[in-house]
């Protein structure tokens, strides 16, 4: 596809955010997303300042660029034909701190896997179910990310974003909105950080907790194949997987992508899987559900970009 950034907008990123980001042009996707899927974007940027965060989103509003946040990936298919405008990565802006009034604030950029490592470490329990969850802070706040020990809506206090003028917006947990998989916080916004308010729990329970969820996980789920995880939500009282392996669906395949005989809810790219493929398997799973069960299965992976 051919890139929406002519010589002057990409100049104009380049003095927006001066030496406070990396920036690369036409950069492919398949090394920003688990399932090492997707075309190129247009530019890829990571902020190493909240400045210039702020600037990168008032230049790209003023030229009519689009842009959003990525996070790790873990929760993205990227179509092949990639993204027009910029992708922004908070990989510099990802900090674990705790705060005077025992709050522990949490960058957006931060991957979960810190924020569990810093809570074991000064024996703080509440974000247990970070052991099972992939990604980083932003991503799951928009997404109100979890497992069964638990939910980022239980422990957050309030969220910090910047929205598409540049400017800073904080939300109380009420007003996020939170809900299964989902939460009201826009995804034009940009989650830059949060609040936590996490409680005292002995190093060798929360290491227990996590020991017995990543068990479970490592039983059921695929492993050393590209992924995003499970694919679909599961509906009210039923479970995503248990419809799709009703359906006989395990192992079946449209070219490089498959339903995943370890577990039926996770699609995976099990050999150089195109996003068109991924997609067509989607809707051939999807299918199959509605004509056996009367349930179409609501997508928990997020889709973007272009067809080629």
């Amino acid at each position: 596809m051919p890139s929406h950034l002519d010589g002057d907008a990409r100049q104009a990123i380049l003095d927006a955010v001066g030496d406070e980001a990396e920036v690369r042009f036409d950069e492919s996707m398949v090394r920003h997303t688990t399932l090492r899927i997707g075309g190129p974007v247009d530019a890829w940027v990571a902020p190493k300042t909240l400045g210039a965060l702020s600037r990168l989103r008032r230049v790209c509003r003023a030229r009519g660029i689009p842009n959003r946040a990525f996070g790790s990936g873990s929760n993205l298919l990227v179509r092949d034909g990639g993204i027009r405008g910029v992708a922004v990565a908070l990989r510099h802006l990802a900090q674990v701190r705790g705060l005077p009034d025992g709050t522990v604030i949490v960058d957006g950029g931060a991957a979960t896997g810190k924020v569990l490592a810093y809570a074991t470490i000064h024996e703080l329990g509440g974000v247990e179910f970070l052991g099972g969850v992939p990604g980083t802070v932003g991503g799951g706040m928009i997404m109100n990310a979890g497992t069964y020990l638990g939910e980022f809506k239980d422990v957050t206090v309030r969220v910090h974003s910047v929205d598409e003028n540049g400017d800073e917006v904080i939300r109380e947990n009420a007003e996020c909105g939170f809900q299964y998989r989902a939460s009201a916080i826009p995804p034009t916004e940009i989650v830059t950080s949060a609040v936590l308010r996490l409680q005292h729990r002995p190093r060798e329970e929360i290491k227990e907790a996590v020991r017995a969820l990543r068990d479970r996980r490592k039983a059921r789920e695929p492993h050393s194949v590209p992924n995003s995880g499970s694919t679909f939500k599961n509906p009210p009282n039923d479970y995503a997987g248990r419809l799709i392996e009703a359906c006989g669906l395990k192992g079946r395949r449209v070219g490089g992508a498959e339903v995943s005989p370890a577990h039926a809810n996770w699609l995976v790219n099990a050999e150089n899987a195109t996003a068109r493929e991924l997609l067509e398997l989607i809707e051939i799973v999807r299918a199959a559900v509605v004509e056996r069960f009367g349930i179409r299965l609501e997508l928990e992976v997020k889709v973007v970009g272009e067809e080629p």
